[in-house]
């Protein structure tokens, strides 16, 4: 029995991650987790799984969740995230799920690490931003980092049993995203109903537009050199409309492996949980017989300049790498909000980019101020 606390139970993660925990009675128990805008979710989950802790988004909800819950443990806000990632700091038999998205997961990762709480990462920022955060804390602390993202899981499960040294290059692959056949011209008019329609994975509104930009290939490639340790030159980006192929491996003898399976979270979310061992799942099943129409096509890095920000913003290091991501998280906030277009996003990214004066090695104190001086001055010039 793996007791489970969860960051983010009402988003798409979230939600998969509660479908596993209530099909595996006896292998998972959700002891504790937190939700936002959902008010609603937040109670079914607690009526569904009765656990020890919740936490909720503000005060408010606080006051009137106590009402109905008075013997569960409530806390809320940021402080309620770390909260919920050190609850019972001595339970080893755990794992703390980061299915947050944002900059707000970083901190609690952080706060379970040090009470060396296994992690099972779904939330790109850990990575993306505080990536020498967690590697300077591999030094001190003794706990696993497993990989939730579909990509990484492949890689993971690609590369766990070979030396580092004989892989050539690790190949992540890309649907596309919404607008994969429209010309840049003609991005010029899309509309955000428009950038939510993915043509392959069921996923939450951010990392959506960010699939359409390929910020989120960008963020992935990123996450990749800290996970396993890999040059970033060594990581390639590759079109693959289908989503069936999630990652491939290039070894220097000349042979590929690669990674199959129908683009459903269950898949990696379960192997995550029930690493080393493989539990059975309910996805439904590739046909081997009807793989004879896999496609892919080389990236284009001008149709797509976010996955060149990105690039960029790794090998800068320090204090770039959180420009990148709060700019981004800013600009597609507005654009979620109408307030600009589609292609205005790239833009705004690259000029707060080119704006920075890097700090090496940014504590997490200054990586939240300057992420929050980065989106308040974005936000003021469209509001």
């Amino acid at each position: 029995m793996k007791n489970i606390y969860l960051l983010g139970a009402t988003g798409s993660i979230g939600t998969q991650t509660l479908d596993i925990i209530e099909k595996n009675p006896n292998k998972f128990k959700l002891v504790g987790f937190s939700g936002y805008n959902n008010y609603k979710k937040i109670l079914e989950i607690t009526d569904k799984f009765k656990p020890e802790i919740v936490v909720l988004k503000d005060k408010a909800d606080y006051l009137e969740f106590k009402k109905s819950y008075p013997d569960i443990k409530a806390v809320y806000g940021k402080d309620g995230l770390n909260i919920l990632a050190t609850h019972n700091k001595e339970d080893k038999n755990s794992y703390l799920l980061n299915a947050l998205v944002g900059m707000v997961g970083l901190e609690p990762t952080i706060s379970a690490i040090k009470i060396e709480r296994d992690i099972l990462l779904a939330n790109k920022e850990t990575l993306v931003v505080g990536g020498h955060l967690i590697n300077d804390l591999k030094k001190d602390y003794n706990f696993n980092l497993y990989p939730i993202d579909s990509e990484h899981s492949a890689l993971w499960q690609l590369i766990e049993n070979h030396n580092k040294e004989s892989i050539k290059q690790v190949i992540i692959t890309a649907s596309g995203g919404a607008f994969r056949d429209l010309s840049r011209e003609e991005l010029k008019t899309v509309s955000v109903k428009d950038a939510l329609n993915h043509p392959n994975w069921e996923m939450g509104n951010k990392i959506t537009i960010d699939s359409a930009t390929m910020m989120n290939k960008g963020f992935e490639i990123v996450e990749a050199c800290y996970l396993f340790d890999i040059p970033i030159d060594k990581v390639k980006p590759i079109i693959h409309k289908e989503s069936l192929v999630h990652a491939m491996v290039e070894f220097n003898d000349g042979s590929f492996m690669a990674h199959l399976s129908k683009p459903d979270m269950h898949l990696p979310i379960n192997y995550a949980l029930s690493y080393p061992k493989r539990r059975k799942t309910k996805i439904k099943q590739l046909n081997i017989e009807d793989l004879n129409n896999l496609s892919f096509s080389k990236m284009d890095y001008s149709r797509y300049p976010c996955l060149n920000y990105a690039i960029y913003a790794y090998k800068q290091g320090g204090s770039m790498r959180t420009v990148l991501n709060a700019a981004n998280e800013i600009a597609v906030k507005l654009f979620l909000e109408e307030k600009i277009t589609f292609l205005e996003i790239e833009k705004i990214v690259k000029q707060a980019l080119d704006n920075h004066k890097i700090i090496d090695n940014p504590s997490l104190e200054e990586i939240y101020e300057i992420d929050s001086l980065i989106k308040s001055s974005i936000e003021k010039l469209y509001n």
